[in-house]
């Protein structure tokens, strides 16, 4: 399981791989987390339950990044755990966090540019690209 960030000629991207589609959801959060800068704080541990219905692995995946990018803009939060529950390409997230501290730049939305989830021989992988 990783991230890594790539080049992308205006906006940022992401590569991102994992043995399942939790574990591919857990690393895209926290490679864009990483992108921003952004880490919990020492602050009080909040708990968010989110619900994301999609049709597709790469509409769950732009869901759930949305979702955390949410929490980041609205309640400064930073998710550091996640509990994924799948049903096909619906899921029921527990996420667990704090505060960031700082936040050294800003994602304005996820982009479903060139976005695919493929199998590969490590498991799953994609390349998001954020919109900054």
């Amino acid at each position: 399981m990783g991230y890594e960030e790539i080049t992308h000629t205006a906006d940022w991207a992401l590569r991102v791989w994992a043995a399942d589609l939790p574990g591919l959801l857990t690393e895209a959060a926290r490679g864009m987390y990483a992108l921003m800068g952004a880490r919990p704080g020492a602050g009080p541990r909040a708990r968010r339950n989110l619900s994301i219905e999609a049709y597709d692995a790469e509409t769950l995946l732009v869901e759930f990044l949305s979702e955390a990018l949410f929490w980041v803009e609205s309640e400064k939060l930073v998710f550091d755990h996640f509990e994924i529950h799948l049903e096909g390409f619906s899921a029921q997230v527990e996420a667990e966090g704090a505060p960031y501290e700082t936040l050294v730049k800003e994602i304005k939305a996820v982009t479903y540019h060139n976005l695919q989830v493929r199998k590969t021989a490590r498991g799953l992988e994609a390349e998001i690209v954020f919109d900054v």
